[in-house]
C-alpha cells in the first residue's frame, strides 16, 4: 500500500518532464497544479475569491548505517492536505476578511522509531518530519482573519497551531530538527504544531512596513493530540493556555529579503518537575510524586537572510538561517537547542528552480533530567545498558542534513537527502546513524 504513492509520483514526474503542455493543461510543468486549470475554472474561482488546494507530502527514510538497530530497511510516511481559502471581501463584501479550512490525513511508518533511536527512551528529532501525531484525519485549520485600520491591525481567531504565526520556519528539509516551528518540537506537550489544531486567538500590529508585533492565546488541551480527537471542537480536557508574544522584523538588506524573530512563551497550566518531589528530594529515590510547577516558559530567536543574488534573477542565490530555543529547566527535558544552515536556490542556469540545502543542529538535554534517569537506574539496581529494564541516560544529540531539491514542475519537487545523527536520542552508547531520505512535495 505504501509503495503506491512513490510509484505514482515517479510516473507523474516523467510526465511533467515530457509534456510540452500549456500551463492550463494537466501535468504542464509551468502550472502550479498537477491537474491544470480545469479549463480556466480555477483561475475564475480565484478571481472570485475561492482557492481550493490538494497537497501531498511523502517521505522515505532508510537506515544506511549505525543507529539502534543495524538491520537495514526503508520506511515511508505521507500526508494529504485538503484546503480551501475564501476571500470574504470578494465573496460577501466583508472588508479585509479571510477564511481558511484545512483537513489533513497522515499515514505510514518512521525509520527513527525503532531503527535509529533506542525505543526505551525514544528520540528528539525524526528522520521523517511528516510522521507524527497519529495516523489519522484532522481538522488542522478553521479560522477567520480580519484586518483593521488600513491593515495595521490583524486579528485571527479559530482553530490553528502556534507555529503558523509564531516561531515560524519553512519545511523543505526532511529532518524534524530543520523543519517548521522548533519550539513545538522541544515542548510538544504544550505547543502543538501542524497538523494539530486548538482554539486560539492571534493579534498582530504592524508597527511599520518591516516590523510587527504579535501576541496569542492558545488552548492547552492534551486531548487534542489523541488520534480519535482529530475533529474535536469542545474544550473538555483543557488544562490552561499557552501565551506567546513575538517581534518580527522583515527588512530588505541591499534589496535582499530577510526575516528576524524574537519571542517568548508562557503556559499557565501546571507542569511536572523533571527531578524533585514536593520536599525538594529526588523523586526517583524517595518514591514520592514529582512536584508540580504552576507554569512553564521559554523563548526563541530565529533569522533568515538572503545574502547573494543574480542580476538576472533575484530569487536565485544564497540564503543563511539560524534558530535557537531555550526552555524551563525545572519542567522540560530539553533545555536548549541551536540550529544553522544554508540554502542556495538556482545553482545552475539549466536548473534555475532547483535548490541545495545543508544544516546542522544540536539538541541539549536538561542536566536535571539526566540526573533523574541516573537515579532511577540506581534505585532499580540497573547499571548495564544492555539490560532491557535499564533507562538510557540522554545527553546531547547532533543532526546534519544535505539535500538537493529537483524542481520537476511548478507542482512537483523531489528532494533526495542524506542525514547523519550523532548520539541518536542523546544516547552516547548508540553508533552515529546515516539515513538516506527522499521527500516529495506536490500540489494537485
Amino acid at each position: 500500500m505504501l509503495q503506491l504513492p512513490k510509484t505514482c509520483y515517479i510516473g507523474l514526474a516523467l510526465s511533467a518532464l515530457a509534456t510540452p503542455a500549456s500551463a492550463s493543461e494537466m501535468f504542464a510543468s509551468d502550472s502550479p497544479w498537477m491537474l491544470g486549470d480545469w479549463g480556466g475554472t480555477r483561475s475564475e474561482l480565484l478571481e472570485k475569491g475561492y482557492d481550493f488546494t490538494l497537497g501531498y507530502t511523502g517521505e522515505m527514510g532508510s537506515n544506511l548505517h549505525g543507529g539502534y538497530d543495524h538491520d537495514r530497511t526503508a520506511r515511508y510516511s505521507d500526508q494529504f492536505t485538503f484546503g480551501s481559502h475564501l476571500d470574504l471581501d470578494k465573496i460577501l463584501g466583508w472588508h479585509d476578511t479571510e477564511f481558511q479550512l484545512t483537513i489533513t490525513e497522515r499515514h505510514g511508518d518512521n525509520i527513527s522509531n525503532d531503527r535509529i533511536n533506542d525505543p526505551r527512551v525514544g528520540g528528539f528529532t525524526s528522520a521523517q518530519e511528516v510522521w507524527g501525531r497519529g495516523e489519522t484525519w484532522r481538522l488542522t485549520q478553521m479560522w477567520i482573519k480580519q484586518k483593521y485600520f488600513d491593515g495595521a491591525l490583524d486579528v485571527k481567531f479559530g482553530r490553528f497551531g502556534e507555529g503558523e504565526d509564531f516561531n515560524s520556519f519553512p519545511c523543505d528539509f526532511q529532518n524534524l530538527a530543520f523543519c517548521g516551528s522548533q519550539v513545538g518540537n522541544w515542548v510538544g506537550g504544550i505547543w502543538y504544531n501542524w497538523p494539530v489544531s486548538q482554539w486560539a486567538l492571534r493579534v498582530r500590529y504592524n508597527l511599520d512596513d518591516e516590523l510587527y508585533a504579535q501576541v496569542g492565546v492558545f488552548e492547552q488541551n492534551p486531548s487534542n493530540l489523541e488520534s480519535g480527537n482529530g475533529f474535536k471542537l469542545s474544550g473538555s480536557g483543557t488544562q490552561g493556555a499557552v501565551m506567546p508574544i513575538e517581534l518580527v522584523w522583515t527588512p530588505r538588506i541591499q534589496g535582499l529579503k530577510g526575516e528576524y524573530r524574537a519571542g517568548y512563551y508562557y503556559s499557565n497550566a501546571k507542569a511536572q518537575d523533571v527531578l524533585k518531589d514536593s520536599n525538594g528530594q529526588p523523586a526517583a529515590l524517595s518514591g514520592a510524586a514529582y512536584r508540580s510547577s504552576s507554569s512553564k516558559h521559554g523563548m526563541w530567536l530565529g533569522a533568515q537572510q538572503q545574502v547573494t543574488s543574480l542580476a538576472s534573477d533575484q530569487s536565485r542565490g544564497l540564503s543563511l538561517f539560524a534558530n535557537a530555543t531555550v526552555h524551563d529547566k525545572k519542567t522540560n527535558a530539553i533545555d536548549n537547542y541551536v540550529q544553522a544552515g544554508l540554502v542556495y536556490k538556482g545553482p545552475f542556469d539549466a536548473r534555475a528552480k532547483d535548490d541545495i540545502g545543508f544544516a546542522l543542529a544540536r539538541v541539549h538535554v536538561n542536566p536535571a533530567y539526566r540526573k533523574n534517569a541516573r537515579l532511577a537506574n540506581q534505585a532499580a539496581g540497573l547499571y548495564d545498558y544492555d539490560n532491557p529494564g535499564f533507562m538510557p541516560v540522554q545527553d546531547t544529540e547532533y543532526s546534519a542534513e544535505l539535500y538537493y531539491g529537483i524542481h520537476l514542475a511548478d507542482w512537483l519537487t523531489v528532494r533526495p537527502n542524506l542525514q547523519y545523527i550523532r548520539h541518536p536520542g542523546g544516547v552516547s552508547q548508540l553508533d552515529g546513524a546515516l539515513v538516506g531520505g527522499l521527500k516529495i512535495q506536490s500540489s494537485f
